[in-house]
């Protein structure tokens, strides 16, 4: 994927959401968010759309602070839809406008912040248009290409942050098969931290084999195991599920 895929996948995503949102009550529970209503569910989101957006429509070299990006506090239920599709439409502009060399902050260093803002934001909103649509109760798939490089972003990337990710009392390694794109990843995890790396041979302590789009939502903790093949040890994936993401 690029970054105008990445852009294309926010702004259906984001729209997706306002749409099911629109037909819930704030006061829904969400059953992958367990701490979550509907009301949460697209604060949270259309929080992040606008501190991301705040980001890069201004290249700030420092994370905007609650004024700058909530200065009239939250909405009222009523308005929370426009409210959420208001912030989302904001972000797309702001990243579609950049320049290619923009510098702005980052969770992480990286050499491009545009891409990795389009990137970040594409499956933020995608994870959590799952949220949404897991409240409804019909939850649409994922195309392949967009499903592993969601797989890539979540164990290359994500889980490497400080309080992400998996962890055990001693050494774990676990490998994502991706059967369907023809790539797979490998997974360290121990008492401290936890990494991962695309490719990767040797033994491990556990393998889940499945399509992209079902590991995707699986290694987010959004979907049971239901349509993935699981080898080896199965407490490994005990510890995955119980990562803060």
């Amino acid at each position: 994927m690029d970054v105008g895929a990445w852009i294309g996948s926010l702004r259906a995503e984001g729209r997706r959401i306002a749409a099911v949102a629109a037909g819930l009550s704030p006061d829904d529970p969400v059953p992958s968010c367990p701490e979550w209503n509907v009301r949460q569910l697209l604060r949270h989101t259309g929080w992040v759309h606008r501190w991301a957006g705040t980001m890069v429509r201004d290249a700030r070299l420092e994370p905007p602070g609650r004024e700058d990006v909530l200065p009239d506090g939250w909405p009222p239920d009523e308005g929370l839809v426009d409210w959420f599709r208001e912030g989302h439409e904001r972000l797309v502009s702001a990243l579609e406008s950049a320049p290619d060399d923009l510098e702005c902050w980052t969770i992480m260093q990286v050499p491009d912040s545009r891409t990795f803002w389009a990137r970040r934001q594409a499956h933020e909103t995608a994870i959590h248009r799952v949220d949404a649509e897991l409240v409804s109760g019909a939850v649409t798939g994922f195309g392949t290409e967009h499903a592993a490089d969601g797989i890539d972003e979540l164990v290359v990337f994500f889980i490497s942050r400080p309080d992400r990710g998996p962890r055990a009392p001693e050494a774990r390694t676990l490998r994502v098969v991706a059967s369907d794109a023809g790539r797979h990843w490998t997974v360290s995890f121990g008492p401290q931290d936890s990494a991962g790396r695309a490719g990767g041979e040797g033994p491990v302590d556990c393998t889940v084999t499945g399509r992209a789009s079902d590991l995707y939502l699986y290694l987010w903790n959004r979907i049971p195991p239901d349509d993935i093949r699981v080898e080896g040890r199965g407490d490994v994936l005990d510890y995955w599920s119980e990562a803060s993401f």
